[in-house]
């Protein structure tokens, strides 16, 4: 049987800092994952988001950059245990 690989957590500070190498420090997004031994979807995704919020001013469409996003999961899992709760 092969057994499901567990998806590695990454602190918001350590995205933040892999974004920066990218876009204040002129790595690419293939030499940063390589260098911090992350996925370069996961990277790519990361600078994606802080990209579009950098953006966003300019665009109709909102996008959360890093810490809104981890801030909103935070909050959804707050309300999710409140409402359980409240249930019992």
């Amino acid at each position: 049987m092969m057994k499901k690989q567990k998806r590695p957590n990454y602190t918001l500070e350590f995205k933040q800092d892999a974004v920066k190498l990218v876009l204040e420090k002129g790595y690419t997004i293939q030499h940063a994952a390589d260098s911090l031994g992350v996925s370069l979807s996961a990277l790519s995704r990361w600078v994606r988001s802080e990209k579009g919020y950098e953006s966003k001013a300019s665009s109709s469409q909102a996008t959360l950059n890093l810490a809104e996003r981890k801030e909103f999961e935070e909050l959804r899992k707050q309300n999710a245990q409140l409402q359980m709760e409240r249930d019992i």
